[in-house]
């Protein structure tokens, strides 16, 4: 009879002992966590989205700190193009990534903002203590043997800077080549919600191009003003006047039917017999205008 008291006693001990641990944290433990859990995830979040300046905050490639060669400048080209020299050779480079309105163009001449495009290119490259390229994963060179490359002064992207000011729409985007397209895309759109510079005007800068029709009288009348208050003198070998030869300039720049554009020496087997659609003084000159030679 005691044995059966004293084992009554002891399960009962152990039922109020196992009752004693509650089976799930309180109510207010619950929340506690669920409050933390939602402030990582805030925190998480803020840490990708736009900082008060419209800028993101931060992107995977913010801290590559990838190898870049010194070269020394020779000049501004365009507002997406420079002249250096490069492993003691002169050099074309093509910035990476973006398109900037021509100055040069053999069909269209000059386009809006283009001017204050090479300007603003011109300023930052002429007057940099330290000029720098940097190249992506993918091919150095594009078809017309220029280099590409992300090009830097004293630290700063030339092509970011562009972007910023809304001189430079996204372009020409060829993997693998595409590091920093992310950014540059923000860049952008920051800029077109701006309405700065080629994005002050609808439908002016488009996927394809630039559409300067779309841009009314005054505003072409404004551009063309502020490109000759810049200085920007356009001699006949860059403006693309057919037939219109200046002083020494024999050299023949012409579109073929599929688009390319080619330049012809006197020397060329086909130079008579090709309708010159802007001149050029020397082929590095071609060269920098986007044109190549002839195939042999």
């Amino acid at each position: 009879m005691k044995k059966r008291i004293l084992t009554a006693l002891l399960t009962g001990l152990l039922l109020l002992s196992g009752c004693s641990q509650p089976l799930a944290p309180p109510a207010s433990n619950e929340k506690a966590a669920a409050a933390s859990q939602t402030e990582q995830t805030t925190s998480t979040k803020a840490a990708h989205s736009q900082s008060p300046n419209g800028k993101q905050g931060s992107y995977p490639t913010d801290d590559l700190n990838l190898p870049r060669v010194p070269v020394e400048l020779v000049k501004a080209v365009d507002g997406d193009t420079i002249s250096v020299m490069f492993e003691g050779k002169k050099e074309n480079v093509r910035m990476l990534l973006i398109d900037t309105p021509e100055t040069s163009h053999p069909k269209l001449g000059v386009q809006p903002f283009g001017p204050e495009a090479k300007a603003f290119t011109k300023e930052l490259v002429e007057q940099a203590d330290k000029l720098e390229l940097e190249f992506d994963i993918g091919p150095n060179r594009d078809k017309y043997s220029r280099l590409l490359a992300y090009v830097y002064v004293d630290g700063k992207m030339v092509q970011e800077a562009l972007l910023e000011q809304g001189l430079a729409r996204v372009a020409y985007i060829y993997p693998p080549n595409v590091r920093y397209v992310d950014k540059f895309n923000d860049l952008q759109r920051i800029s077109r919600e701006k309405a700065l510079g080629i994005w002050s005007v609808e439908n002016y800068a488009q996927e394809d191009g630039f559409h300067p029709g779309e841009q009314d009288g005054d505003a072409q009348s404004k551009t063309a003003a502020t490109g000759a208050a810049s200085g920007e003198s356009l001699e006949p070998a860059e403006t693309g006047a057919a037939g219109s030869a200046k002083s020494g300039c024999s050299i023949k720049g012409n579109i073929n039917s599929k688009g390319e554009k080619i330049y012809h020496t006197p020397e060329s087997p086909y130079y008579e017999r090709t309708k010159e659609e802007q001149w050029f003084c020397t082929e590095e000159e071609a060269v920098a205008a986007g044109f190549r030679a002839p195939r042999s």
